[in-house]
């Protein structure tokens, strides 16, 4: 009697959980990478306008921002050709030339240099959230995307936990050695992860299910199904349309004010500790893991909540409200340390918070190219906050001699992000499925 092997069913939670062991911790690690940067030149500024005296508040939040307008330029394109190159090469490609050009910044020695550093490094780096945006499409339903993006944006807030720290050490220890200054040794050590990931990268992550060679046949066809169904009801959009889509253009806006949020406090974090009387960068370091060690339980309760209720914009909302809130707190009191931190904590548990609830509602509604080209469009109009929150918050600080008016800004922002979602995103793209 020939005898035949019937597999075992496959587990629903068991599958999905296996992916996210397979993938998440790569890509958090890619991202922590990536948000070392924007961390380092928060910590650089401390020490980089006594060497370099054109680098006022105001020049340095241009300079901060002007990565953004690189970004800006070269996302759409970017996330097209990664879909059409394939993850791995792609992904690999972006990080290893931003670490090159991170640890350029070890020359930089006057504004113009610093501008023009800043501007190549958005342009190395365009298309690296979005395509991760976009490779979590690849394998997780929209009904499990919330929480699964709150795992992979931990590193969002572990970059604050471990960069800040990390970033406060290097200077404290490291100025003098080898002839340079300890702000420079900071752009060049913390450049080189980003190389060493990129070269491992094709090594390690598969492009999607089919070429997952540690995934059973069973396991293939199952992750498939929900996802092959989502596209079915899913809209194609003509590229040339994405660029105009009302929709589109709202989640952008929406987005707008997310980034405003968390670039508006995020490059200012360290002088804002600094402001209340805290002077040694180790301390200003070590300080600055509280408010994203807050933000990371953060991440993942909202993202879990909003998974399990179905329900997107009541959970952005309260969160967008609550990052509002914090700045203005931590303004109010910022003469004081304990108030300030409070403030500050309250603020990126709120900001942090907002990007795991944002994104399912749009990848709701998109598929094929238009997935690829509308996450990047939304994502590259939304970053340009990135010029703009620092920019504001830099001029402001020059202009009144106050850090505290261009926060207020930052605040009205994620306010408004918050009134748009709740009255202008229709329900059903802020639920679990289009």
């Amino acid at each position: 009697m020939v005898t035949q092997s019937i597999q075992p069913p496959v587990s629903e939670d068991a599958v999905y959980n296996k992916v996210a062991r397979r993938i998440i911790p790569l890509l958090f690690l890619c991202y922590i990478a990536a948000y070392l940067d924007r961390v380092n030149v928060g910590f650089a500024k401390l020490q980089m306008q006594v060497d370099v005296p054109e680098i006022s508040d105001s020049v340095y939040g241009v300079g901060a921002g002007i990565f953004f307008l690189g970004y800006f330029l070269f996302e759409v394109p970017s996330n097209i050709l990664m879909e059409k190159l394939g993850a791995r090469l792609w992904i690999a490609r972006i990080m290893i030339s931003w670490g090159i050009i991170s640890s350029a910044m070890v020359l930089v020695n006057s504004a113009w240099l610093f501008y023009g550093l800043r501007f190549l490094l958005g342009l190395a780096e365009a298309g690296f959230f979005p395509g991760m945006i976009l490779y979590l499409t690849y394998w997780f339903p929209s009904q499990r995307r919330a929480q699964v993006v709150a795992l992979f944006m931990l590193a969002l807030a572990a970059t604050g936990v471990i960069g800040g720290p990390l970033s406060g050490w290097i200077l404290h220890e490291f100025n003098g050695v080898a002839g340079f200054k300890g702000w420079r040794m900071l752009f060049l050590l913390e450049g080189i992860p980003s190389i060493v990931l990129g070269l491992c990268i094709p090594l390690l992550l598969s492009n999607g299910i089919r070429s997952a060679g540690w995934l059973t046949q069973a396991e293939k066809d199952f992750l498939e199904k929900p996802l092959k169904q989502e596209d079915a009801r899913k809209e194609e959009i003509p590229l040339a349309q994405v660029f105009v889509d009302r929709r589109l253009l709202l989640f952008s806006l929406v987005y707008f004010c997310c980034a405003m949020g968390l670039y508006g406090t995020g490059f200012w974090i360290p002088q804002l500790i600094k402001n209340t009387g805290v002077k040694d960068p180790l301390y200003v370091g070590l300080l600055t893991a509280i408010p994203y060690g807050c933000g990371a339980v953060a991440m993942v309760l909202f993202g879990r909540s909003s998974d399990r209720s179905g329900e997107r914009r009541v959970h952005f909302a309260i969160a967008s409200l609550l990052g509002a809130a914090g700045i203005v707190a931590s303004n109010l009191y910022r003469e004081n340390t304990l108030a300030a931190m409070i403030g500050l904590s309250v603020a990126t548990v709120g900001i942090l918070a907002t990007f795991p609830l944002f994104w399912p509602m749009p990848t709701a509604v998109l598929a094929g190219t238009a997935a690829a080209a509308g996450i990047a469009w939304i994502n590259s109009l939304g970053n340009l906050a990135g010029f703009f929150g620092p920019s504001i918050v830099g001029w402001l600080t020059d202009w009144t001699k106050r850090s505290d008016y261009g926060l207020y800004v930052v605040a009205a922002a994620l306010a408004i992000g918050a009134m748009l979602v709740l009255f202008f995103v229709p329900g059903r793209n802020a639920r679990n499925s289009p």
